[in-house]
């Protein structure tokens, strides 16, 4: 890899990008699986999904350290790092095959979907070897990330028109199709990292990163511990409340791709701390977020038509998510703040004792309050009052844990504010709203499309729409789009 000069704007934007022309890509895949399977089978696909991440609970464990190692020059991070994350991924699907006939069993699934259940767990060794590549590219060269995406993107709606429709194999097609596209696109990050895996490993390395580790192990099992709503949604709520808030999701989660425009800031910070730096990353989220957000409210019914008619009745859904999607952007923002300006492992070593004491071990315990307050009152509300409900339960849902986000996002700013002083760029946020409700306006009040092509005409349109006022309205957006322009050329 090259020298550590990384450049936010064209990571970020490379990143953005890259996710953007993935939203083509993933909706493309999940309209083929919508379209060719009942609501319980989709509702079937997302409990796959939602198994999986408890046996990936660990894939960004070590990667986290050891993207915070190769951004500062530690030789043979990568390779320890790739070896490490497999040996973990080793395990943990061993132990996810043991468990599976047992956890199929308890969830009522029926036997012809336990080879699915079974051929997923290629996954999780996928996944952690994608953790740890795309971490050690992060903090180097962390627009190729972007690169590799996009390859995998094109490959996986390639296979899966294949599979899901030439051949009618929904289900089975869909988890091939993902299969294969990650080992292409690991395949390629190996190829960027082949000098670095030529480098001894440092089991040294490991011996700190376990003991750093602790506090990972202990955020991720909170977030998996505040997951298990999604699993209560699908055993109270059935599988269709599964599938409508699945559906939802899938729109509000796009919302969230403009995080990626500050990508590269969490490893720029880490070498180079410059408080410009985290201004021009939020103003370049928000100035994407903000028109996102309003985009959706707009034109709900409609994007969750793309999927199928009959989530067009998840609105109310929709709507919720979309708020909890701008505030899981913002949250991650503020999350690459505090990464980036944490000294704790700063001299390649890592106290647990000092870890305990630092801001990053408060984070991690967010997740912790979070369930403390969704989980009784998810379970209250699902078996008492919405139980068998499927759109009631999904709503209830969603309500319930993007409360809960709101209220860890608070506190998440209440430690970043002690950390750095962030200046909000008013004037910035209120031409970018401005802009936004305008678009929204209009789009609103024009006749809602139920057809695909329709659709993404009218969202092309008020993109063209809201960057045409933004820029007559506001010069340093004009600014803006010149340096991202000289970012991207210079690059050509």
């Amino acid at each position: 890899m090259a020298k550590n000069e990384i450049r936010l704007q064209y990571s970020g934007f490379v990143i953005f990008a890259a996710k953007l022309l993935s939203i083509a890509t993933g909706l493309a895949f999940q309209f083929m699986i919508a379209r060719t399977t009942t609501t319980s089978e989709y509702g079937l696909w997302f409990n796959l999904n939602d198994l999986l991440t408890y046996f990936t609970l660990l894939a960004a464990v070590l990667p986290f350290w050891a993207m915070r190692f190769v951004a500062r020059g530690k030789k043979g991070a990568v390779k320890t790092g790739v070896v490490a994350n497999l040996i973990i991924s080793t395990v943990a699907t061993t132990i996810y095959l043991l468990l599976i006939p047992s956890i199929t069993y308890l969830l009522n699934i029926p036997q012809q979907y336990l080879f699915l259940y079974f051929l997923i767990s290629i996954q999780i060794i996928e996944l952690y070897f994608l953790n740890v590549l795309q971490s050690c590219l992060r903090a180097k060269v962390p627009h190729t990330i972007g690169y590799g995406l996009l390859v995998a993107e094109i490959c996986k709606v390639v296979l899966g028109y294949l599979l899901i429709i030439r051949l009618n194999q929904p289900l089975f097609g869909a988890m091939i199709s993902l299969i294969v596209a990650f080992i292409i696109q690991i395949v390629y990050y190996i190829t960027l990292l082949h000098e670095e895996l030529k480098q001894p490993i440092e089991w040294k390395y490991v011996k700190e990163w376990l003991k750093g580790s602790a506090a990972n192990i202990y955020n991720v099992t909170g977030n998996q511990i505040a997951a298990f709503i999604f699993i209560l949604l699908f055993v109270y709520g059935s599988e269709d409340a599964r599938g409508y808030f699945g559906a939802a999701r899938q729109i509000a989660m796009i919302i969230t791709y403009s995080s990626f425009l500050a990508f590269a800031l969490y490893p720029k910070l880490l070498t180079d701390k410059k408080t410009e730096d985290v201004e021009t990353s939020l103003k370049m989220i928000l100035m994407f977020a903000i028109p996102m957000v309003a985009g959706v409210l707009a034109l709900p019914d409609s994007f969750l038509t793309l999927l199928q008619v009959k989530y067009a009745d998840a609105v109310p859904v929709l709507i919720v998510l979309t708020i909890d999607a701008f505030i899981l952007t913002l949250s991650t923002f503020l999350n690459f703040i505090l990464f980036g300006l944490e000294k704790v492992d700063e001299k390649a070593t890592i106290s647990f004792k000092e870890l305990t004491k630092s801001k990053l071990f408060l984070v991690f315990s967010l997740p912790y309050f979070r369930s403390f307050i969704t989980l009784p009152t998810t379970f209250i509300v699902l078996s008492t009052y919405t139980q068998n409900q499927p759109l009631t339960s999904a709503l209830a849902v969603s309500i319930i844990n993007s409360s809960a986000r709101f209220i860890m996002f608070i506190a998440l700013y209440m430690v970043i504010r002690k950390m750095i002083k962030i200046k909000i760029p008013r004037k910035n946020i209120a031409k970018y709203a401005f802009a936004s409700v305008t678009m929204a306006a209009i789009l609103y009040l024009m006749p809602h499309p139920k057809r695909i092509t329709t659709t993404l005409a009218m969202t092309a349109f008020g993109g063209i729409f809201y960057f045409a006022l933004l820029i007559a309205i506001d010069k340093e957006a004009r600014d803006l789009v010149s340096s991202i322009w000289k970012e991207l050329t210079s690059r050509i």
